[in-house]
């Protein structure tokens, strides 16, 4: 497989009044095109902060982010965030939905943004909602959604703009035990059915061994990197 991201010796920290804390002490990894990876560990192991660098929403101090061999970090502000409207889909634990629009609509967002026409976005967006499960639900807001279908909706949000690389940040934190199951084993599917390379912050084992790797990270640095029986069989 090729390697579709990059991280190399990545280090970061935080000042607190006058205290610095180290987030992270010189991370390095590659992730494979279409693998299905979990970054697991504590709270406060890094895991959150190494997740924001790779999507472009941070900078570290020390490092770099390659993705499909290219540093993200030397790009600017525009460009980046070009990146990660075009490349990179963000999958948050609160879901991050507008409360005021439909399912439909909040779907829509990316593609307006990006400029696509209206024609075009609600047919994608459309599409997109019946690959989660909510075709019958797109007219619903969030008020009127589960938590689990205000997942999927977030869910299918990051994936309009058909992005090379999904990180999601403990999304099944907010979620009871089976609809948190029921959501990894969605992003599974659509890993395995878009051929896109996912990536899951989290600190419950049972999410973790449902990737193909699992990264355990702890007190900002890698204690471990993991093959878990369904990358063994591939």
């Amino acid at each position: 497989m090729t390697a579709i991201l990059g991280v190399r010796k990545v280090r970061k920290s935080y000042r607190m009044g006058k205290v610095i804390i180290p987030a992270l002490r010189g991370v390095s990894f590659d992730l494979e095109e279409s693998e299905f990876l979990a970054i697991f560990g504590p709270s406060g192991s890094g895991k959150s902060t190494l997740l924001h660098l790779m999507g472009g929403l941070d900078r570290p101090d020390e490092g770099e982010i390659l993705i499909d061999g290219s540093n993200i970090l030397e790009l600017d502000d525009d460009r980046l965030a070009e990146l990660r409207l075009t490349r990179i889909g963000f999958v948050f634990q609160f879901f991050n939905l507008l409360p005021k629009l439909t399912a439909l609509r909040n779907v829509e967002l990316p593609l307006t943004i990006a400029g696509i026409s209206e024609k075009e976005t609600l047919q994608k967006s459309r599409e997109i909602l019946k690959l989660v499960g909510l075709e019958e639900r797109i007219n619903h807001k969030p008020s009127e959604l589960s938590g689990g279908e205000q997942q999927r909706v977030a869910i299918a949000r990051a994936l309009i703009n058909n992005p090379k690389i999904v990180l999601a940040d403990e999304p099944t934190g907010n979620l009871d035990t089976k609809t948190g199951w029921e959501i990894v084993q969605l992003m599974r599917k659509l890993n395995e059915k878009k051929d896109q390379t996912f990536i899951v912050v989290t600190h419950d084992p049972n999410i973790a061994e449902a990737a193909d790797r699992i990264i355990h990270l702890k007190d900002g640095v890698i204690e471990g990197i993991k093959e878990t029986p369904r990358r063994k069989k591939q």
